[in-house]
């Protein structure tokens, strides 16, 4: 499921997901929903990464990329800061 709502193909691999409504798309009518999370996908983050150094810096980009979402920053441009 969260492939399908993050629109990835079944050959890439999703280390995490941000689910919510950006910052910069919350109008006034914005109230009554859910908290917004930030999905880890453990097994995922394992199979890029080859020892526990490797895997908390990999865990550090992941979080900051998705926490880049909640701001309103599309993948293009998180890219581009380096996020991608």
């Amino acid at each position: 499921m969260d492939r399908k709502v993050a629109g990835i193909g079944p050959r890439s691999v999703l280390l995490g997901l941000y689910h919510g409504v950006p910052l910069t798309s919350r109008g006034e009518g914005y109230n009554l929903v859910l908290p917004d999370k930030i999905s880890i996908y453990q097994e995922s983050i394992e199979a890029v990464c080859s020892s526990d150094d490797e895997m908390r810096e990999e865990i550090r980009k992941t979080v900051l990329h998705e926490l880049g979402h909640y701001f309103g920053i599309d993948d293009d441009r998180l890219h581009e800061l380096g996020m991608g």
